[in-house]
């Protein structure tokens, strides 16, 4: 299989990354952190997530760029954070030192070839889901001349099965460009091909939008699902596990409506969960319909919102958010 080691490496760094929040989570957030709104654990966390992915991916593709979305210079100023922060990080890279940890961070600052080839990260995407101890993402994702070729998404508070919960939560997906979609638990076993649910039928839908109005306009969401005939109350969740909800056939459409005209959505937010959507059957595109531009720096310029669907319901919702 092409990227072979690009996808293996990508699932060690995500999964060590996976288990460095899932560390934080239960030592760092307490109930007075919470009472307090101490938003401290969710940055120790991303800057130790973003060290290990970059530390790991920097071993095997030292020439590759990262983009990332944290930089040094606050945890250089904050001993005890970095104290913090370098415990966690140890815990997964044993022979990693201060020095070499902070260098991992902040390779995440640089602009690359945007049309080359370089991998992107998101060491937490969706912090209010990890601060309340629900639904977030470790992502990260190789491109080569604007096209997804890799995508992981480490989603530790994610039932394998929403239907089951009984069954076991923590979960990884992943798709290489051509290959397929799968999924896996957090220690890399059980894997197995998941796809989207290639459901017809709009009015049997579900939709699954942002826990937070603040990311996207609950209620055009509400127009276009009755619009679309869909009866079904929205799931809501944080992060990019909304791909992961399409790709495995828990919903069939993911709206991400934008809440004003000059918002536009970073490339780490979408990276991973679009190839992982569209290797399961789904597709992905800006709410005209529009491929998503990877090639115009950190943000998605080209593009506005995001719909990702099981493939078969794509166009039928692009129509409806047309005739809004």
């Amino acid at each position: 299989m092409r990227y072979q080691k690009e996808l293996e490496t990508a699932l060690s760094a995500v999964r060590k990354a996976a288990r460095l929040c899932k560390d934080t989570q239960h030592t760092l957030i307490t109930a007075d952190t919470l009472e307090k709104k101490d938003r401290s654990p969710v940055t120790i966390a991303d800057f130790g997530s973003q060290a290990t992915v970059s530390a790991v991916l920097q071993q095997s593709f030292p020439n590759d760029p990262l983009v990332g979305e944290e930089d040094v210079d606050e945890l250089k100023k904050n001993h005890e954070m970095l104290d913090k922060v370098f415990a966690l990080v140890q815990a997964q890279l044993p022979a990693i030192s201060p020095q070499d940890m902070l260098h991992a961070i902040s390779r995440g600052n640089v602009e690359p070839d945007y049309n080359g080839r370089y991998w992107t990260v998101d060491p937490i995407d969706g912090t209010k889901g990890f601060l309340r101890k629900e639904q977030y993402a470790v992502a990260l994702a190789l491109l080569e001349e604007g096209d997804i070729k890799v995508g992981v998404l480490g989603c530790p508070n994610l039932p394998l099965d929403l239907a089951a919960p009984e069954k076991g939560v923590g979960c990884i997906l992943y798709a290489v460009r051509g290959e397929g979609a799968f999924m896996c638990d957090l220690n890399g076993e059980n894997a197995r091909q998941i796809h989207a649910d290639g459901l017809s039928g709009a009015q049997q839908a579900r939709f699954v939008e942002s826990v937070e109005s603040a990311h996207s306009a609950h209620a055009v969401h509400e127009k276009i699902s009755a619009a679309l005939g869909i009866s079904k109350e929205p799931l809501r969740l944080d992060s990019q596990c909304k791909y992961a909800a399409v790709a495995r056939g828990d919903v069939s459409i993911y709206l991400r409506y934008p809440k004003d005209d000059i918002y536009r959505e970073k490339i780490w937010d979408h990276a991973a969960g679009a190839i992982i959507v569209e290797e399961a059957g789904g597709a992905v595109s800006d709410i005209y319909g529009a491929n998503l531009n990877f090639t115009r720096g950190r943000k998605l310029l080209d593009n506005r919102g995001v719909v990702a669907t099981n493939g078969v319901l794509h166009q039928r919702v692009i129509q409806a958010i047309t005739q809004l």
